[in-house]
């Protein structure tokens, strides 16, 4: 075995996710992927890696009550003896809850009892699992309940933090200083269309995506972005305008694959579209949202350092010809499970660092969660690994725009563009409910955060071609869907 090999018992491997051994990963204190090579050894994972540091292993794991989350162990240490995956995707979940309801309390939040019942719970199934281990499987259920236990108390911290933060946020400021927003699709939008979207948000994403815009060199469309920005302008509704540029095989003009390995001439096309664009909505954008989605896998032959000076160049572009409105670069898959297999040496936070680093003036960062899709979106987790997230981009010191969408329906979508699937099934099922409720208790959190400046729905409707499968607030035939509902009301009830 290499010298970072670790080995994991699964006493029931029927418990792991879909593509299992392609979705586990390791990483360090800072949360960023190793590389390594997970494979089965009968009911073993083994782990193999080129380094010997101690990390955290992240499984997808069947949680009773729960469906599938990502779940993350305590840190674990290179030895010969293979580790019990539930007993220690425990342990991991209960240092996780117990950690952050300490900082929390630090900083003034009132827990709640029922939570350290809760906690006390946890605590006693766990003792039971470590315990157990020569019987592991004893011990697993033990630790199955665990994992179940410590799951409720981290939601009743999560929601005793969100209602309390946001109360502090509305009392401090009067009004909230952030923005609902919903991505607009790239056609003619009918009146009950606009009249949904308009109910549901303060902003509109008006995705100028290269593609839609320029399918053949030097054609431009632009009447339906025309129309939206309009509409935008006369519905009272602030305007987030991209991503301009987006790396992935939605976002790149067929035509630009005839610059591929020439990265001077791609450079110059990417900064001709983007001064096109930027000085046709010139005054009329409040948000420019420049390049997305250049920290993942794409099909474009271009190295980590030419994304990295692409998207500068094209940041650059923006602000020449608009030097008044600020500029968002935003980050796909910002948890970077890709890291362990694809190759990439910097994560989605270091590329943004670098960015910081080198004077790029940014106004922002954006961070798009398309939860419980693979392979092209971000497995689930829970609501303390979103809050962990939000906080450690936080340290960049810049206002977060959050991205967001989780699926409606387990079904093939014929008209959905990107290639990637939803998730095995949470709670009872992907359906219109489990979507809302996820839209609820995820935006619940957001709002509480304070370098949270936006929240956008990542799709407003699946009628006709659309990104993703079932994302959707409206269905394939003109519906809306309960998650609107959602959205509508936290959006009535903010403070304007």
């Amino acid at each position: 075995m290499p010298v970072g090999g670790l080995r994991i018992l699964v006493p029931s491997p029927e418990r792991l996710g879909a593509h299992a051994a392609d979705r586990v990963y390791m990483a360090g204190y800072d949360q960023v992927p190793w590389p390594c090579r997970v494979r089965w050894c009968g009911t073993e994972l083994v782990i193999e890696r080129d380094v010997s540091d101690s990390g955290k292993v992240y499984i997808p794991w069947s949680v009773n009550g729960h469906g599938e989350l990502t779940l993350c162990t305590a840190t674990l240490m290179v030895r010969k003896r293979p580790y019990h995956a539930v007993v220690e995707l425990a342990r991991g979940k209960l240092n996780q809850v117990r950690n952050q309801a300490a900082a929390w309390a630090a900083e003034g939040l009132a827990i709640p009892p029922e939570f350290e019942q809760r906690l006390q719970r946890a605590q006693a199934h766990f003792s039971q699992a470590a315990t157990r281990q020569d019987d592991p499987a004893a011990a697993a259920v033990h630790a199955e309940q665990a994992i179940v236990e410590a799951l409720a108390a981290g939601e009743t911290l999560v929601a005793a933090f969100a209602k309390q933060s946001l109360a502090l946020r509305i009392r401090h400021w009067g009004r909230l200083p952030l923005l609902l927003s919903v991505r607009l699709p790239a056609q003619p939008l009918s009146q009950e269309m606009q009249s949904l979207a308009a109910s549901c948000s303060r902003a509109a994403n008006v995705a100028l995506v290269w593609r839609d815009v320029e399918q053949r060199e030097g054609g431009y469309q632009w009447d339906v972005f025309d129309s939206q920005v309009q509409w935008c302008a006369a519905a009272g509704l602030r305007l987030h305008a991209g991503p301009l540029i987006q790396l992935d095989e939605l976002g790149v003009p067929d035509w630009l694959w005839l610059w591929e390995g020439d990265f001077d001439n791609l450079s110059c096309c990417v900064i001709d579209y983007v001064e096109t664009a930027v000085n046709r909505y010139r005054g009329k954008v409040d948000l420019w949202h420049v390049a997305a989605r250049v920290n993942a896998p794409h099909g474009l032959a271009l190295s980590e350092e030419d994304c990295l000076r692409l998207t500068a160049r094209a940041v650059d572009a923006a602000h020449r010809t608009d030097p008044h409105t600020p500029v968002v670069v935003r980050f796909d898959q910002p948890w970077a499970e890709y890291m362990g297999r694809s190759g990439h040496e910097l994560s989605p936070l270091h590329f943004a660092d670098a960015l910081v680093r080198a004077g790029i003036s940014l106004g922002g960062i954006g961070l798009e969660l398309n939860l419980g899709y693979y392979p092209c979106g971000s497995s689930l987790r829970d609501r303390l690994e979103l809050n962990r997230l939000i906080d450690l981009w936080s340290l960049l010191g810049l206002p977060l725009h959050v991205f967001l969408t989780v699926p409606a329906d387990e079904s093939p979508d014929p008209h959905a563009r990107r290639k990637c699937q939803p998730l095995p099934a949470t709670r009872p099922g992907w359906n219109a409910q489990t979507q809302a409720e996820w839209a609820q208790e995820l935006y619940e959190l957001l709002l509480a955060k304070s370098y949270v400046q936006s929240i956008t729905w990542n799709q407003l409707t699946d009628a006709g071609p659309h990104e993703l499968p079932h994302a959707g607030l409206i269905d394939p035939t003109g519906k809306p869907r309960p998650a609107l509902d959602v959205l509508a009301r936290l959006n009535q009830e903010l403070p304007s």
